[in-house]
């Protein structure tokens, strides 16, 4: 378990350098592609309502995903992080998304005190669109070192009747042959990058 825990440390280091070196023009010439990939999948599609996470700048940009969403007349939750738990808490519109305070990570959540609906107790997701460091093409997942999301994940497996659909948008530098991994950590349906 050491190992691949100092295995995992190893590897989010790499990442943060990769991703560092890459250009804003080409972190937003592969967010369009992913964007224009995932508007196609009939998963997307589908979905009525949607988890979404959003971005830092080096992460695929959500906000274009964001406004289809809405524009689509869909339903949007993002995370709500408060201690060691995370909530998908239902956004607005794209005014309520620009008035959201930054937490100490950069990332705009709405304020903790604010009461939202939360998706897991007002009728569940269809489909989760995820974050990570970095993926393999099969659906293997490297977090941020938090297990937000394998937590938030197992709950939703388990709360609701039907499995949501799990999408990563990645860069194509986040897509490895093989990552290291432990039992809790869960596998993703599609990974989706600009290739």
């Amino acid at each position: 378990m050491a190992g691949i825990k100092s295995a995992k440390i190893a590897l989010r280091k790499e990442m943060k350098d990769i991703i560092s070196q890459l250009s804003a023009e080409e972190k937003q010439r592969q967010s369009r592609m992913v964007f224009e990939r995932l508007c196609s999948l009939p998963q997307f599609q589908e979905s009525k309502r949607i988890s979404l996470y959003l971005s830092t700048k080096d992460e695929i940009d959500t906000i274009q995903i964001l406004k289809y969403i809405f524009d689509k007349k869909k339903e949007v939750f993002v995370p709500r992080y408060k201690g060691k738990e995370m909530e998908m808490i239902k956004l607005l519109s794209m005014e309520d998304y620009e008035t959201l305070p930054l937490t100490k990570w950069n990332i705009k959540q709405p304020n903790i005190n604010e009461l939202r609906q939360n998706a897991l107790e007002t009728g569940g997701l269809d489909l989760i669109i995820l974050p990570g460091v970095a993926f393999t093409a099969n659906g293997k997942r490297l977090g941020h070192g938090m297990g937000y999301y394998d937590k938030f994940l197992d709950l939703c497996i388990k709360t609701q009747q039907k499995r949501p659909h799990l999408i990563a948008v990645a860069f194509n530098e986040q897509l490895w042959q093989e990552i290291p991994t432990s039992e809790n950590d869960v596998i993703l349906d599609l990974v989706l990058t600009e290739k």
